[in-house]
């Protein structure tokens, strides 16, 4: 959870509590995924929901890293998606992301997302402020022609 309360992210992702994160880990619906270096530290983590779904419309709740620009998040998004699509039946994986995280949205095209639409100023940023949520995903027929 100290991951998500670094100064910046409570403007792009936002943080849970602990009983929210402890009743997400209860739930089947829910996969929490932990990327580790080789000394066992974390690197981040990710949150899958809707893994049940009998539509295939899986999400990617959360992603946070423990050291932006250190090239993680790349990778920990990746073996995120790989775990969606080889593990669950999701056909397809979604996510939202702030207009003005422009680094987030680079991971998610190089992993292959494709922006679908704008939910406009459906954001409340902790400023008060509001900004526009970019709706992007990934099927499984792309994941799958990206890995050859």
């Amino acid at each position: 959870m100290e991951t998500e309360r670094k100064p910046g992210y409570d403007q792009f992702i936002g943080c849970y509590g602990v009983d929210e994160h402890m009743a997400q880990l209860a739930s089947p619906s829910f996969a929490y995924l932990i990327g580790e270096d080789d000394d066992g530290q974390t690197l981040g983590f990710v949150i899958l929901m809707d893994l049940n779904r009998r539509d295939g419309n899986a999400c990617v709740k959360r992603i946070a890293v423990a050291s932006p620009e250190k090239g993680v998040g790349t990778p920990l998004l990746a073996g995120a998606v790989d775990f969606a699509f080889l593990e669950t039946y999701a056909h397809r994986l979604w996510l939202d992301v702030v207009s003005g995280n422009l680094r987030a949205q680079a991971v998610y095209r190089k992993i292959g997302f494709i922006q679908e639409g704008v939910l406009r100023e459906a954001a409340l940023l902790p400023d008060g402020s509001r900004s526009d949520f970019l709706l992007m995903s990934i099927l499984r027929p792309e994941w799958a022609a990206r890995r050859g």
